[in-house]
């Protein structure tokens, strides 16, 4: 049994296949839904779409579904937010059972770059920060709604989108998904922390919160190389999609809109593309150039640690700093007086050709199985559900049963990294370091 034991990647990537499962044959049982049964390729496509918190459905959630269905929904993204094995994790500390290094290892790779000493305070901290966060966000929320809905149907929806928009998950218990708030200051205020809170990872803003409670007493703190690159490359994202996605879309998608609106709105579609998947404008609307845009959010994605998808903004920033090296003509690869480890660059862009290579894959089965499809709306599908995004120009409904278990898998990939499914997927582990002789081929 030693001999055949998993290792970390095939543990995790098997935890979140058997939520998958459970959650599929949870949501093809008739209480799930309103009326009708839905089909078990629709039930394990949203499954999926949940416990890898995308966002993409191929039904209304807000419809479809009965109470019972949506709770399911929301605890596969609860779940798949703070990750399966994290909630192992929490559930054998609670019993009191030895915590496996193997576990340590895996929650290690989803949270810290490096060694964690006080595993069992990591793991309580996480679920208390996480429970404050959407106790706050559905209390901020519920002050928006009760305006509108009874307080009972004001709570459900605070709750759920408090907890669908930390996960970065996107679902929403209205059909239009956040449209007719899009004027509304408060309820995009919470939502846009609650998407940048989930998205920037722990550990990060257990650093910056360290920072924060050391400044009155004075006393020095130096923030991480991998805070400082998350913070950098998440700030110039959120900056600089906001002025091109304004200055794009102001006589086109927002032409409608008043001043405040527009801005609001530009906003919140610079913040939720990197893996949250709500939207305050119509996506079918936009055009070309804000689409590439979008799909270029989606791909980044946000930060190791957190509740979102994509190759990361820490990988982003590393090879910026490999090109920006090797422009200047220098050896090695520096970062806020840092050098960065060769292995660490190498991952980097390993990860980048990888998911390069599953988008393409993705987009030339989806446009092959199915050539009536756009390409432009073939590609954003893809980009979606490698992010984990959960935003579509409305191709997700059309899609045939191929179709949607190509999305499954590339959603299912975007969750877990390519990275992490390859090592599950190796059977065979090197047994000795050689190199062969050196041998150059032309480039460019």
């Amino acid at each position: 049994m030693k001999k055949h034991r998993f290792q970390p990647a095939q543990a995790l990537a098997l935890s979140f296949l058997s939520a998958i499962l459970v959650g599929t044959f949870l949501l093809w049982l008739p209480f799930s839904t309103e009326s009708g049964r839905i089909s078990l390729v629709d039930a394990f496509f949203t499954a999926t779409s949940a416990i890898c918190v995308t966002g993409l459905t191929v039904r209304d959630t807000a419809t479809f579904f009965s109470p019972a269905g949506q709770a399911v929904i929301l605890a596969l993204v609860q779940l798949g937010g703070l990750g399966i094995m994290t909630f192992s994790t929490m559930i054998l500390l609670v019993a009191g059972r030895k915590i496996s290094f193997q576990d340590r290892i895996a929650v290690q790779e989803d949270f810290s770059p490096k060694a964690i000493k006080d595993f069992r305070f990591l793991i309580r901290d996480i679920f208390l920060y996480t429970a404050a966060v959407e106790l706050a966000g559905s209390l901020s929320l519920y002050f928006s709604l009760v305006k509108q809905f009874p307080w009972k149907r004001a709570v459900v929806l605070s709750v759920f989108h408090s907890i669908s928009g930390f996960c970065n998950a996107g679902f929403s218990l209205f059909s239009d998904s956040l449209v007719s708030y899009r004027e509304n200051v408060w309820l995009n205020a919470t939502m846009i922390l609650l998407i940048v809170l989930g998205g920037l990872g722990f550990l990060v803003q257990k650093e910056v919160l360290g920072v924060l409670s050391r400044i009155p007493k004075r006393k020095k703190f130096q923030l991480s190389l991998h805070a400082k690159l998350v913070l950098v490359v998440s700030s110039g994202l959120v900056v600089g999609a906001f002025g091109l996605f304004l200055w794009m879309e102001a006589d086109h998608s927002l032409k409608a809109l008043s001043p405040k609106g527009k801005v609001l709105a530009s906003v919140f579609q610079a913040v939720t593309p990197r893996t949250a998947g709500f939207n305050t404008v119509d996506m079918a609307a936009l055009g070309t150039a804000t689409s590439l845009l979008l799909m270029l959010l989606m791909f980044i994605g946000a930060s190791p640690g957190s509740t979102g998808g994509g190759v990361k903004t820490s990988t982003v920033g590393v090879i910026f700093a490999f090109l920006r090296s090797k422009i200047m003509a220098k050896d090695s690869v520096g970062l806020f007086y840092r050098t960065i480890p060769s292995e660490t660059i190498t991952k980097s862009l390993t990860a980048i050709s990888l998911a390069l290579a599953l988008v393409f894959l993705s987009s030339f089965v989806l446009v092959l199985n199915q050539p009536a499809i756009v390409l432009r709306d073939a590609l954003f599908e893809v980009f979606s559900a490698f992010g984990t995004v959960g935003l579509s120009l409305g191709l997700t409904p059309r899609l045939n049963a191929l179709g949607k278990i190509v999305i499954v898998l590339t959603m299912y990939i975007g969750r877990i990294g390519p990275l992490i499914l390859l090592s599950a997927m190796s059977r065979h582990r090197p047994k000795g370091k050689f190199d062969y002789a050196e041998e150059s081929v032309m480039i460019g």
